[in-house]
């Protein structure tokens, strides 16, 4: 239970003596979805074509799938361009890449990727390069450790000499990285070149970075660079406890009101360090529609009912693993009863394909066919003014790609079914 005194901070005695305790405090679905469309930039007035400014609107954009940056931004942009998206990651470099939460692979600016270094990518660094001394014993060799800083030390070294560069011009830069080492678990181990392992594992510590992919905008083999050299100042610095405290409030601050195990899941983190950074936040317990409770910062607590308008009309057709999409553990109230893994929207592992969206809403799944077509289906029924809007969107997605061709990395029952026609 909070303190009244926390509400007062956040609305004001006079609001306050209306609302009570906390417990009588609630969030419906039609406000979350109103800001759902607000704050992840999805409502027309609120689009931006700042890459920078639609990346922090999410916190941080899921790079696992290459085309996801691109589409998550173009849906979000008043004139949707890819080169505008590949320009921010590769010249100006207001966002970059970075291993974070659950050890996804995300884009985000650098201020928020030295909050998620601190609070997520250190922890997973640690375990990963144990991992991998563990791989070098069991291949019988000798002095693992040693072997491990000599192969840093001469890709770091390579890297700086040569500049942004592919494992492979760094495998005959480095002969080491060619090394084959007995990789993985039970049936699954087998020999593999090292050097995927050693730049995730430099990656994660924050010393290299992903830079330009060495094919199209859909490829999803990149170039890698020492980080300071791509980023003055790289990643390092942050304390961890404060980290995560930002970081909480940062996802608050776009998917709030949200619940603990949404923050727990989407940050990856035990229920310690969880609840530690809700409460670090002064966050406001809020009860959700479906007997749920949730948080909100205390700078965010809604006064009444109407503190959320509906946003106006809008319609999306968002690409897999799109953060709007991926960004709660509960998720009912955009998804309604279509949220099953394995289901039509989902692969068995939880992962979301590409999705149409109306009135924040996931009505359909939509795919790309061998002709570049954009079709779609829809799995709820909607209006015909909705329908229209939604074909509108289809041809402008189909342009946006261009002659590229859009396979999702987590494919989809739906998906599927659509692309193969």
């Amino acid at each position: 239970m909070v303190r009244l005194g926390t509400i007062e901070r956040a609305v004001g005695r006079a609001a306050c003596a209306n609302i009570g305790w906390v417990s009588r405090l609630h969030v419906s679905d039609s406000q979350r979805r109103a800001r759902l469309a607000q704050r992840h930039r999805l409502a027309p007035s609120t689009r931006s074509d700042d890459v920078a400014t639609i990346t922090d609107s999410l916190v941080a954009l899921h790079s696992s799938d290459p085309v996801t940056v691109y589409l998550s931004v173009a849906a979000r942009m008043r004139e949707p361009d890819v080169a505008a998206t590949a320009a921010a990651l590769h010249d100006d470099r207001p966002v970059i890449r970075h291993h974070g939460m659950r050890r996804t692979l995300w884009v985000c600016t650098p201020d928020e990727a030295r909050v998620m270094h601190a609070s997520s990518t250190l922890d997973l660094a640690r375990a990963e390069w144990q991992q991998l001394a563990k791989w070098a014993t069991a291949s019988g060799m000798d002095d693992p450790h040693g072997w491990i800083d000599a192969t840093r030390t001469h890709t770091l070294a390579a890297l700086h000499r040569l500049g942004p560069s592919s494992a492979r011009e760094l495998g005959r830069a480095v002969p080491a990285l060619t090394a084959k080492l007995l990789m993985g678990t039970g049936k699954w181990a087998a020999p593999q070149p090292v050097h995927t392992r050693m730049l995730l594992n430099l990656g994660f510590d924050g010393a290299i970075v992903r830079t330009a992919p060495t094919g199209s905008w859909v490829s999803s083999e990149y170039r890698w660079a020492v980080t300071d050299d791509w980023l003055p100042g790289g990643l390092d610095g942050m304390d961890p406890v404060e980290a995560r405290t930002r970081l909480v409030r940062d996802y608050l601050r776009s998917f709030g009101p949200a619940s603990a195990a949404d923050v727990q899941w989407w940050t990856g983190w035990t229920a310690g360090p969880t609840k530690a950074a809700i409460a670090a936040n002064d966050a406001v317990e809020v009860t959700l529609d479906g007997g749920l409770t949730g948080w909100v910062l205390p700078d965010d607590v809604p006064s009444n009912a109407a503190t959320d308008e509906p946003a106006e009309p809008w319609v999306a057709l968002l690409p897999g693993l799109d953060p709007t999409a991926m960004g709660w553990k509960e998720r009912t109230f955009y998804l309604d009863e279509h949220g099953a893994f394995g289901g039509p929207l989902f692969d068995r592992n939880g992962n979301v394909g590409p999705t149409v969206w109306a009135d924040g809403h996931v009505v359909g799944a939509w795919a790309q066919r061998a002709d570049g077509r954009i079709v779609h289906e829809l799995v709820r029924p909607v209006d015909g003014a909705t329908q229209r809007a939604l074909a509108l969107a289809a041809d402008q997605l189909c342009a946006v790609i261009g002659d590229a061709r859009v396979t999702p990395r987590f494919p989809t029952p739906l998906q599927k079914s659509l692309a193969a026609g």
